[in-house]
């Protein structure tokens, strides 16, 4: 396995336990809102109930927003070469270790540190179409692009 696929690897499965985790979550608000409503009545019921229903949608919301990078990630084809950055990339620059792909948490992968950015990111963005050798500017920290994966 490639070093870019052990990345797209282990964002998948980063994304894959989120998503898992956040139906159990919601699968127990909605079991919890269930037999609360079996032996409750009153405000105070309705309050907690109602409690329970914002919560569940604030986790639907999470939910599609992980599935929406799952699917960014799973889209990459993690063999390909480019020349220019792209989506899926994997750009060293002289300061760190890019992956274009969505906005992930940074991980550490054979002692190297990896950042995942979206190519609609401030970063990204400058980074998407260029080549080794150039270079782009962003929060005052200049970035000139050594290798590209």
């Amino acid at each position: 396995m490639t070093f870019k696929q052990k990345i797209k690897f282990h964002y998948q499965n980063l994304l894959s336990e989120k998503i898992n985790e956040l139906r159990f979550m919601i699968s127990d608000l909605a079991q919890d809102a269930q037999n609360d409503a079996k032996g409750s009545a009153g405000d105070k019921h309705e309050t907690a109930l109602s409690m329970m229903h914002l919560e569940q949608e604030k986790l639907n919301q999470k939910l599609a927003e992980i599935i929406a990078q799952k699917n960014v990630v799973d889209k990459i084809d993690a063999d390909a070469i480019h020349t220019k950055v792209a989506l899926g990339s994997l750009v060293q620059t002289n300061e760190m270790l890019f992956y274009i792909s969505a906005a992930l948490p940074k991980i550490q992968l054979e002692n190297k540190m990896i950042i995942a950015v979206s190519p609609q990111s401030p970063l990204g963005s400058q980074l998407l179409g260029k080549s080794v050798g150039d270079e782009v500017e962003i929060n005052k920290n200049r970035f000139q692009i050594k290798s590209i994966e």
